[in-house]
């Protein structure tokens, strides 16, 4: 009998070594923090160049982590960029490839896609979103919530997300009046909303493995921000730029857009609200114990915007780039990308590889050790941050159905643009440029590299695949 107690205490022991080991094993998967803001342009960040105003928070992710110089986001609108980030396709033949969305809300993502939250879920982590999703709307395939999610705060339909004293937010399918916004009413600033519920979750899921995706609407318009910020910024920015936005309430249902009336100092005000609140975060994983085992990711959905009163020219918010949202040369997609990963990455590098939105999924896949999805274009940029071989791309794709049709495609020092493909898509001639050595888009050499140019549209050619819901589409006469 003793002998067999014995064996019972033996293997009880056993189990509970085996649970600690289970346990130790969970906990060093990597929570991931990916912050995403709207519009923000390539060099609308001190450590990217900005002159006018600091982003200190920022610019220590980049001190202590790498900054990518050339990153891309997924559409140089908002909704097909989220979409392509989410699910790892660029817009040659993703689902959602623009805009366009309908009465009850934004185009929803299809059912059979396959987001970052899904794959992370799958690995057993928590996942949260707080912020504008822009991928559909309750009970379509594209809520939040069946696309891996499983906490919602924000706003679900994009066009609402232009305006900072909502009627209401979204908490996972339920609407949340916003009553003090009521009327004319500006006593709940969403973005604190928001971030009040991101931190909350940050403190919830401390002791297990998390994702949280913020993708802030700073600095979209409209260019609206608290007394306490403005307070810092009016008069800093001079000539200031006047806008002319309405007042009678509207605005806050559906645009247009009432911003502030000094809006260099607007726009000023909402990065430093934003960076304040990247600080936040970085800070608050420091004080739960948990930063040496998290990522934090920060990046933009696309180029910088010029509504609402945003005056991208005066604040060099491109930083030098050729155009800006909606256009697909260098200041429409080109955009920041940080990662800071404690013990991972050499603090304060650098990174010139060629990488996109469609590759964070499998980046993301490739940190927790699981398989990506089939049929995706993105390419893990894991071993780039470890500081080890990294594969490159053949090349990146981007199209633009609005503006009677754009595409673009990037292989390594070279970039072909076409614009009006609407037109005649197989008659439309590129423009082609050498990046290395016109980072502006100057000068188009096509003329030097006819050969070139050829196999750069053939790129094109190959990488679009005609989409029954997202056509190129002509909606003005040619001058």
């Amino acid at each position: 009998m003793k002998i067999f107690r014995l064996i019972i205490l033996a293997l009880a022991g056993a189990a509970i070594l085996s649970s600690c080991s289970n346990k130790k094993e969970e906990a060093t998967k990597p929570n991931i923090i990916y912050i995403l803001a709207d519009d923000m342009g390539y060099g609308d960040l001190s450590c990217y160049g900005q002159e006018k105003f600091s982003t200190p928070n920022i610019d220590r992710l980049a001190t202590e982590g790498i900054r990518f110089v050339h990153h891309y986001s997924g559409s140089t609108v908002c909704a097909p960029s989220r979409g392509s980030l989410m699910t790892g396709k660029h817009t040659g033949h993703s689902y959602n490839r623009g805009n366009k969305g309908d009465k009850k809300g934004d185009f929803p993502v299809a059912k059979e896609e396959v987001t970052v939250a899904e794959v992370l879920k799958d690995a057993g982590y928590v996942t949260g979103m707080f912020g504008k999703w822009g991928l559909g709307y309750v009970g379509s395939e594209g809520d939040p919530n069946k696309q891996g999610f499983d906490e919602f705060y924000g706003y679900l339909h994009q066009a609402l997300a232009h305006n900072y004293y909502p009627y209401y937010l979204w908490h996972n399918s339920d609407s949340i009046a916003l009553e003090g916004n009521f009327g004319r009413g500006q006593e709940q600033y969403s973005p604190t909303l928001i971030h009040d519920k991101a931190m909350h979750f940050l403190e919830a899921n401390k002791d297990t493995a998390f994702f949280m995706y913020y993708p802030s609407i700073i600095p979209h318009a409209e260019l609206f921000v608290p007394e306490t910020y403005m307070d810092k910024h009016r008069g800093k920015y001079l000539p200031e730029k006047e806008y002319k936005g309405i007042d009678d309430g509207k605005r806050y249902r559906k645009g247009p857009y009432g911003s502030q009336k000094e809006s260099h100092a607007a726009f000023a005000a909402m990065i430093n609200l934003l960076d304040d609140q990247v600080g936040e975060i970085v800070d608050k994983v420091t004080e739960l114990g948990i930063a040496d085992n998290t990522i934090i990711i920060f990046s933009s959905d696309n180029g910088a915007h010029a509504e609402g009163g945003a005056d991208p020219e005066y604040f060099n918010s491109t930083g030098g780039l050729r155009g800006i949202k909606r256009d697909l040369y260098e200041g429409g997609v080109r955009v920041p990308m940080i990662v800071k990963w404690p013990g991972k990455i050499e603090a304060g590098r650098e990174s010139a590889h060629i990488s996109a939105f469609w590759d964070v999924l499998p980046t993301v896949a490739d940190i927790v050790e699981v398989a990506a999805p089939d049929c995706i274009d993105g390419l893990s940029f894991l071993p780039e941050l470890l500081g080890q071989k990294q594969e490159a791309h053949s090349h990146l794709y981007w199209e633009f159905y609005e503006r009677n049709g754009r595409q673009a495609v990037r292989q390594g020092k070279w970039k072909a643009v076409r614009y009006e493909v609407a037109y005649d898509y197989e008659a439309t001639p590129v423009e082609l440029y050498n990046l290395e050595e016109d980072p502006y888009e100057e000068h188009n050499v096509v003329r030097q590299y006819p050969e070139k140019a050829a196999a750069m549209l053939a790129l094109i050619k190959e990488s679009h695949v005609p989409s029954d819901h997202f056509k190129f589409k002509v909606k003005k006469k040619r001058k």
